[in-house]
């Protein structure tokens, strides 16, 4: 049976990647085999192109330069790890997806919903994710972690960070478009709760939906002894 695909979304310093951390340790402690990955990344070619795209001396990349960039890297991730992973019967947990692609490019950069949508589907063969995690945060509150996150680290923002106020407004609108659209799919939570809060709203839709649909074959880990 296949595996079980969760996603994580949200705008700069919503805390994706440490709820999505945080579920996976919370999943393995209880036996299931769950990885996790990262789009744009998570294969050597997705690194390179992350690179790129994060880059904030890229000042100059078009914005279908961009979106090119990164359903080539999706493209990589599904291929390479997320559709092998799912055929195996495990647990997905991914750090962005097509959804982002459909925010920041569609919403933010105003580029062609339907082209957006087709490229999408093309890179990823149609696998769409069986939940997905929205973390919502009003943009400023959200930037203002990333300064923070990016003082501690002694480094600068990286090239979508440093956009404009208004560039990540309209992200945010277009994840709630998303999910207004979809919300079977897309779980919104309130980001600017704390994170213990958020931790437990994010393992009780994944404990319900692994009760609902029953476990994805062979993600439970033999216990050892």
């Amino acid at each position: 049976m296949p595996g079980l695909f969760v996603t994580f979304e949200g705008g700069e310093g919503t805390g994706k990647t440490t709820q999505l951390k945080a579920l996976l340790t919370h999943l393995r402690a209880a036996g299931w085999d769950a990885v996790e990955t990262r789009d744009p990344g998570g294969t050597p070619i997705g690194k390179q192109i992350r690179g790129l795209l994060l880059d904030p001396e890229n000042t100059r990349m078009a914005a279908a330069s961009e979106l090119c960039l990164y359903e080539a890297s999706r493209a990589q991730l599904v291929h390479e790890v997320i559709r092998p992973a799912l055929d195996a019967g495990r647990i997905v947990l991914c750090d962005r997806f097509t959804d982002s692609t459909v925010a920041y490019q569609g919403y933010g950069r105003g580029l062609d919903l339907d082209l957006i949508a087709r490229m999408n589907a093309l890179a990823t063969d149609g696998l769409r994710p069986d939940l997905t995690v929205l973390l919502d945060l009003d943009p400023e509150a959200g930037l203002a972690r990333a300064t923070q996150r990016a003082t501690q680290r002694q480094g600068r923002h990286d090239r979508i960070e440093e956009e404009v106020l208004a560039f990540h407004q309209r992200v945010r609108a277009g994840y709630r478009a998303i999910a207004a659209a979809e919300p079977g799919r897309v779980a919104v939570l309130d980001a600017a709760r704390g994170m213990v809060e958020i931790e437990g709203d994010v393992r009780r839709r994944v404990d319900e939906l692994l009760r609902r649909s029953g476990p994805p074959g062979g993600s439970r880990v033999p216990a050892s002894g």
